[in-house]
């Protein structure tokens, strides 16, 4: 399984799609086993779903997400959790312990 967050200085970001890039973590039998930083190819409508898509994740975190982005991922098969806040490390910890739920935090901008 990879799990991304969406960071902006080691933190989940409040905004998706202006994030400075997205902390990549695989994760095998409910142990980070590698982390990786892809930084951000820039906010175009629909493509960031692809582009994760691409890299083979199966899970978003994100601090706000718009609407139509997390559409445009749950189409693609990859889970979105919004609302978080805090350390990308510990929200993927959190997440691989069942303890971060999403709150369907829609962004605005």
């Amino acid at each position: 399984m990879k799990i991304a967050v969406a960071t902006e200085n080691k933190q989940a970001s409040a905004h998706f799609g202006h994030c400075e890039g997205f902390t990549v973590y695989e994760v095998n039998e409910g142990k980070v086993v590698n982390k990786s930083f892809t930084p951000n190819p820039g906010h175009r409508p629909g493509f960031l779903p692809v582009f994760l898509k691409e890299l083979e994740i199966n899970v978003i975190i994100a601090g706000g997400m718009g609407a139509s982005a997390q559409q445009l991922f749950n189409e693609n098969g990859i889970e979105v959790v919004v609302g978080a806040e805090g350390v990308s490390d510990d929200l993927v910890e959190k997440y691989i312990k069942g303890e971060l739920k999403s709150t369907d935090s829609f962004c605005q901008h």
